[in-house]
């Protein structure tokens, strides 16, 4: 060996032995990001997003038919994903749809059943997000919550959340400019209210709204996949509130719908709060872009699939829903079980599995969502549930299993139930009273019942009603008071 080869390799050793020492001590790093007694997730499994807009219209986004408001993000989300024209809500209201949607059971069975601040989750409940924290996913939480509030078994951190930022209380919710929100982080040890400075004293310095996209985008920032964390995917719920109304300021300054400025819509010849409405969701639009911007700078946009929804039908809370065709072509709205109460909008984008450009008209609800959501992360979900997983649609099989009905039940007006079977949806308006019937492939405003015209079919749907709910305590069939006879006005002597 000559003396130049002799240099080199005193030259070169050195050099190896610091590239060992630096691998080393990654493999040090990264098994020091999971506990040793944990099994690395499969760098394979996705990360899971599912943002849930607040009384978003099945009419309000332009991919549905939308002429006035401006939402190219969304509609860009479904031109790349799979946007559904059949897909419910768990509920026509807030709390029990976001019970549907974290148990997988619909309101016959669900321990909440109606807008209630008094029924938490209990630690007997296993959410979508328990069983992904079980799975291995970082899971957080950010935005409304509305399923338990302090001091409550029903805390989103008792109940599958790694983190958490947002209001716990659904009236509390109404305010985009509160003074405080609840924050879970173990990192800092933040347990409990935190101020917001910039709203102190009935100032209007943080929208709550944009707070919520910014923790989102740390959150994901932060929880990237990546070999320090040994690949461990993220599940993100981030529920928004937008475009709920915010009643109380509505009845102090008549205008509900609390945003920071009107733009685009400002020289638009509307009324205030109907600007104000197609401003928030256009907001929200953009930052749905600017979500998926940051996936896409992160480069973890491909294996990363997002579902994007509504917790109900559009509102009337000083707004009124016809001036924007909120509903589109559905009839009713937020508390009603006609279809403009309970169907919503639904992409799901997954660049991975899914191709571009697709619509479906396959018939789920928000409570299918939990399966679903167990067969991406290759785990079981919890039993018993009622949904069934769409995981087969979302990756180009043959779905083979689907629901015969679904089923609804809304206690707020007295006792109202509905289902869908195929084509035809059933709609008993009260306990006691018959069923109205609607063929929603000829009639999809529900314009015209046909219960007459098919007894067989309200014959089916009847003796489904009689197994689809269970007795709950706390939700009894109301039946509706009699109505008085009218009194005869005293004859004149």
């Amino acid at each position: 060996m000559n003396m130049m080869a002799q240099s080199l390799i005193k030259l070169v050793r050195p050099l190896a032995a610091l590239v060992v020492t630096v691998a080393m001590l990654l493999m040090v790093v990264a098994n020091a990001a999971e506990p040793s007694n944990t099994s690395p997730p499969a760098p394979r499994r996705p990360n899971i997003i599912f943002i849930l807009a607040d009384d978003l219209g099945y009419g309000d986004l332009g991919c549905y038919g939308q002429t006035r408001i401006k939402t190219p993000n969304l509609d860009h989300l479904a031109a790349s994903g799979l946007r559904f024209t059949s897909c419910y809500s768990g509920s026509t209201v807030c709390a029990p749809s976001r019970a549907a949607l974290m148990l997988g059971q619909h309101t016959g069975h669900s321990f909440l059943r109606g807008n209630s601040e008094r029924l938490p989750l209990q630690p007997t409940h296993i959410t979508v997000a328990k069983m992904l924290q079980d799975a291995g996913y970082r899971t957080g939480m950010i935005g409304k919550w509305a399923l338990g509030d302090e001091g409550t078994t029903g805390l989103p951190e008792l109940q599958g959340f790694d983190e958490v930022v947002g209001y716990l209380n659904q009236t509390h919710a109404h305010d985009y400019y509160t003074d405080y929100l609840w924050r879970h982080d173990p990192v800092t040890g933040r347990d409990g209210r935190i101020t917001l400075h910039g709203n102190l004293g009935g100032k209007q310095g943080d929208y709550t709204h944009d707070l919520f996209t910014k923790a989102a985008l740390n959150f994901i920032k932060i929880n990237k996949p990546d070999q320090f964390n040994r690949y461990r995917p993220f599940f993100l719920y981030l529920a928004y509130t937008i475009p709920h109304a915010n009643n109380e300021a509505g009845r102090r300054t008549g205008n509900s719908m609390q945003v920071p400025s009107d733009a685009p819509y400002a020289n638009e010849p509307w009324p205030a709060p109907e600007k104000n409405k197609a401003a928030m969701i256009t907001r929200l639009d953009a930052d749905i872009g600017r979500l998926r911007t940051k996936l896409q700078d992160l480069k973890i946009d491909t294996n990363t699939v997002i579902f994007f929804t509504s917790d109900n039908g559009p509102h009337a809370e000083g707004v009124d829903p016809k001036f924007h065709s909120s509903a589109g072509p559905l009839r009713g709205i937020k508390r009603d079980l006609y279809e403009g109460g309970i169907r919503v909008p639904m992409i799901v984008n997954w660049p991975a599995q899914i191709r571009t450009g697709q619509v479906s008209d396959f018939a789920w609800a928000n409570w299918d969502f939990l399966p679903t959501a167990a067969d991406i992360a290759m785990t079981k979900a919890p039993k018993p549930v009622d949904g069934i997983s769409i995981y087969p649609l979302l990756t180009g099989q043959a779905q083979t299993n689907r629901h015969e009905f679904l089923y609804w039940e809304f206690h707020e007006r007295g006792f109202q139930q509905a289902a869908r079977m195929g084509d035809w949806k059933a709609l008993r308006p009260q306990a006691d009273e018959p069923l109205e019937l609607y063929n929603l492939k000829a009639d999809i405003g529900e314009k015209n019942s046909v219960a007459k015209n098919n007894p067989e079919v309200v014959a089916k749907f009847e003796a489904y009603f009689k197994t689809a709910r269970t007795e709950s305590p706390n939700w009894p069939i109301k039946k509706p008071e009699p109505k008085a006879a009218p009194v005869e006005p005293a004859k004149a002597q």
